[in-house]
């Protein structure tokens, strides 16, 4: 792990002093006060992300802190889009196809992108899902289930965020929602100090709101996260097993972080296999596992589909579904890309989501 931050900061500073260096040498027409001043603010923006960790617990305004919070992430995302254009254009003129104002061109076009991906992050998508479960139940109508995965509630993801998140999943008239993880970001303290338990007391379904730990939850401290779950009508399946009054069960898996968790073959053992069985596990690995214990749906999260190309042609390389829906067998899988995101705040080649379920038995 050490190895692997080692490398990631070694990369990230390399971007830096990449684009630095290309942009210093654009610039060079400028006075020399403004220069300083133009590689002060570029070191300040770069030292941003280590500054929100270091502050991720601390009472912060919330504008105070999603500023942080933006600057500190989304300079990861800006350093990698401007590097790789940089980089394209030292190709072209390597070629003898030199583009003129290399580096203004390659500024407009970065700001352009991550204007377009801001701009698509806040615009969530409702996908709507039809599941059919050949198994008995006492539904009398199609069950309208809302699923959603992660929030990332914090500074980047606000109270005001929130607000309009809930008005979103409450307009649906869910029977039940499903959280599959990572409700909280990085820390518990930002999201109590802006008393986000006001906000989530909003929601209500008639059959309940359920919602399992992910590995942020972790992140930010599981007994801390427990706690203020508690807060609000929420209940945290970990470990744990529901049976509905229609006889739907659900299975509230504990994330991976915790490496005693229970596996799922005992966890199945408290069921009645008869009746439709919804899994609710944060991490969509060894989907196999739950073919071979008769789960009907399984609903995760936790990929975010890689948020910003290319990263999400690498997560759709590390699972076998990292985004939507698959059969598999008898079991349907949906693997939700998240209502938000973490970290940078740019949706590209992406799209943020909230899964509509409309599930019905033939029994």
């Amino acid at each position: 792990m050490i190895v692997f931050i080692i490398l990631v900061l070694s990369v990230y500073l390399g971007g830096d002093v990449y684009v630095f260096y290309k942009g210093m040498h654009a610039l060079s027409f400028l006075p020399t006060p403004v220069s300083i001043i133009t590689g002060i603010l570029f070191w300040l923006c770069a030292a941003g992300i280590f500054g929100m960790f270091i502050f991720r617990s601390t009472p912060l305004p919330s504008w105070g802190g999603q500023v942080l919070q933006y600057i500190g992430t989304g300079w990861l995302v800006f350093i990698f889009y401007m590097a790789f254009f940089l980089f394209l254009s030292d190709l072209c003129k390597w070629i003898g196809w030199p583009i003129p104002h290399a580096f203004g061109v390659v500024t407009a076009i970065t700001f352009l992108l991550l204007l377009y991906g801001f701009i698509h992050y806040k615009s969530p998508l409702k996908e709507d899902v039809n599941i059919a479960i050949n198994k008995y139940s006492t539904l009398d109508k199609p069950l309208k289930v809302v699923g959603i995965s992660d929030i990332h509630l914090g500074y980047a993801t606000n109270k005001q965020q929130l607000k309009k998140y809930v008005e979103k999943i409450m307009d649906e008239n869910p029977d039940l929602i499903l959280i599959a993880g990572d409700l909280i970001d990085n820390s518990v303290a930002p999201v109590r100090y802006q008393r986000m338990q006001e906000e989530l007391s909003r929601l209500s379904a008639p059959l309940g709101i359920y919602m399992i730990p992910g590995n942020h939850e972790y992140i930010s401290g599981i007994d801390d996260s427990i706690d203020f779950l508690k807060e609000t009508p929420i209940c945290l399946l970990k470990d744990s097993v529901v049976t509905l009054p229609n006889k739907i069960q659900l299975i509230g898996r504990d994330d991976r972080m915790n490496p005693d968790r229970l596996p799922l073959d005992v966890l199945v053992k408290r069921i009645d296999p008869q009746y439709p069985v919804l899994l609710l596990d944060h991490q969509p690995y060894n989907l196999e596992e739950a073919v071979e214990n008769g789960i009907d749906l399984q609903f995760s999260g936790h990929t975010h589909r890689g948020q910003v190309w290319p990263i999400n042609w690498i997560t759709d390389r590390l699972f076998e579904v990292s985004y939507g829906y698959k059969k598999k067998e008898n079991m349907h899988v949906y693997v939700s890309s998240g209502l938000s995101l973490w970290g940078p705040p740019f949706r590209i080649g992406t799209h943020s989501e909230m899964v509509v379920f409309h599930i019905t038995t033939t029994q």
